[in-house]
């Protein structure tokens, strides 16, 4: 048998999923006459797909119909081990298909916070939950719902939550919180710094993103005013600055406010799903995702697992859709090389939709270059 090399993809964003990917790139390093032994990783950073990399990892999967952001059932899942649950804000509280002013007004997190309170019925002690990818900006009013708190409009009349409580909620009534709150220990996975209000808050930044036009974006700035000294008076925690209570529109200020601690994202998703554990045993790691940019510098998948090789003395290369990186860009962040689709198809349409065969024609172009 030939060289190890270990595949660690995340998703390629409208196209393929990160476990898809990963096994397409595979298929064409196996096709080259060194027979490189291949082992598949699919990653994600803490976002969309996370809970597919527990799985993929050997985490179990346990499905439940939650309420999505506008109030309709969907189906959801997340992922255990050990105790351990990880949980996904996009699978619950994602974005809708046609964004508007309306959808992120109505938004709500009540369905991520059913997903954490299964995990917490079932007896999980550490509950993992990866924001990002959210249709919300409900300060995670519909999440404390789900989890027993009361939402109280000026009249005194309880909101459920299940739409986003945020613009009419007036007081809450923590002491129906869910039992299993007090001994797990919850983990927020997420990337962004963002504190709640102002210029670079969860309204300010993110709302555009999800469908709020300037004046839906205010509406949501003055309810998230009005809603932060209310949960930190409830909670006797104070959270509104701190680094990522922005993220999710602000259902990470409300995980603070409950005990939550965060931690980067990739950072989280390599340690549950072991790769550092794996790459003393290999002899190269391909990374990536669909778009390789600047974004990518700042805490993505692909930079992490860079980042974990070169702990490891291992050599990673990076492969994507396209590449919006210099050849010293991609040098800089401790790969060594960049591979992209639109190098075998220069139309992007074409290389989402045969994105499968494109990379593994890019699978066998790399094993070429590496292996001669």
């Amino acid at each position: 048998m030939g060289e190890v090399v270990v595949v660690a993809l995340d998703s390629f964003k409208g196209s393929l999923g990160a476990a898809q990917a990963t096994a397409a790139l595979a298929r064409g390093l196996r096709r080259h006459a060194a027979r490189p032994a291949v082992h598949e990783h699919p990653v994600a950073d803490g976002g969309e797909g996370t809970v597919d990399a527990a799985i993929a990892a050997g985490f179990t999967p346990a499905g439940l119909t939650v309420t999505g952001p506008l109030g309709q059932p969907v189906a959801a899942r997340y992922a255990h081990r050990g105790g351990v649950a990880v949980v996904e804000l996009a699978a619950a509280s994602g974005l809708p298909d046609a964004p508007s002013p309306a959808t992120a007004l109505a938004a709500s997190t009540f369905g991520t916070g059913e997903l954490i309170a299964a995990a917490l019925d079932a007896g999980h002690r550490q509950v993992v939950v990866g924001l990002g990818g959210s249709a919300t900006t409900d300060g995670g009013t519909g999440l404390l719902a789900a989890l027993g708190a009361r939402l109280l409009d000026a009249a005194g009349r309880e909101l459920t939550g299940r739409t986003s409580a945020l613009p009419a909620v007036a007081a809450i009534d923590l002491t129906g919180l869910h039992r299993g709150l007090r001994d797990a220990e919850l983990v927020v996975a997420c990337d962004v710094d963002n504190p709640l209000l102002g210029p670079e808050g969860a309204a300010a930044v993110f709302g555009p993103q999800k469908g709020a036009d300037e004046a839906t974006v205010a509406t949501l700035e003055r309810a998230l005013s009005a809603w932060a000294p209310l949960l930190e008076a409830a909670t006797g925690v104070a959270a509104a600055d701190a680094p990522g209570a922005g993220a999710a529109g602000g259902a990470g200020f409300a995980l603070f406010t409950l005990g939550a601690r965060r931690v980067p994202g990739i950072e989280l998703v390599l340690r549950l799903t072991g790769l550092p554990e794996r790459l003393p045993r290999a002899d190269l790691v391909i990374t990536g995702e669909g778009s390789l940019d600047r974004q990518s510098l700042r805490g993505k998948a692909p930079l992490g697992v860079a980042a974990a090789a070169r702990l490891a003395g291992v050599p990673a290369y990076v492969v994507a859709g396209r590449s919006r990186l210099t050849p010293a860009e991609v040098t800089a962040a401790g790969f060594a090389g960049a591979f992209t689709l639109t190098d075998l198809e220069p139309d992007p349409g074409r290389c989402m939709a045969e994105a499968v065969p494109l990379l593994e024609r890019l699978g066998e172009q790399l094993a070429r270059h590496v292996f001669g």
